[in-house]
């Protein structure tokens, strides 16, 4: 009686946003997507680093970016470098800027799965936000009987564990890598 494909969409949507967050993360490796969540500021706006510069793992242990305009390399640095959560200090040499990654100390790492734990958090209350919405229309169905509705709740709290599960398994996964040095 009830669909509830719309909410698997949206809880499929809260846990593909938590993991592109996850990739965002540092786990002590160079990869691009650390530098996902950048802003710089060109031509009088904020614009997303990648959409200014090429930006490339040169190996593990260091990442070199590409201006697409070479007027640009300030703006990148500086705006690599007031991203307090990533702890990078940019160098550039006119044509490229090279991020060396420093290797993470115990302190960092349990510091970064904290802050992890808190994407986990908001990812959860996504679901539980889609939960909640869908528990509401169920009861707002007019002519339909107490077990249907039951029914429909019980779906709706199976399909938020199974997506939950999915969160736990993700973040456990990145917590292991960040914490294996």
């Amino acid at each position: 009686m009830f669909d509830t494909k719309e909410d698997r969409k949206k809880m499929e949507s809260a846990v593909e946003r938590f993991k592109d967050e996850m990739k965002k993360v540092r786990t002590g490796r160079a990869h691009p997507d650390m530098l996902s969540g950048v802003k710089v500021e060109v031509y009088g706006q904020f614009m997303p680093l990648n959409q200014v510069a090429n930006i490339t793992a040169a190996d593990a242990t260091l990442l070199v970016i590409t201006p697409f305009d070479p007027s640009n390399i300030q703006a990148i640095a500086t705006a690599i470098r007031a991203d307090q959560a990533l702890g990078l200090n940019p160098a550039d040499d006119g044509r490229v800027i090279r991020v060396p990654i420093p290797a993470l100390t115990e302190e960092r790492r349990k510091e970064i799965v904290k802050i992890a734990s808190s994407k986990v958090e908001e990812a959860k209350i996504a679901l539980r936000n889609v939960r909640e919405d869908a528990r509401k229309s169920i009861k707002n169905v007019p002519d339909t009987s107490e077990d249907i509705k039951k029914r429909a709740e019980k779906e709706i709290d199976d399909l938020t564990k199974e997506f939950s599960d999915k969160i736990d398994a993700e973040f456990k996964i990145k917590s292991d890598e960040i914490m294996k040095i």
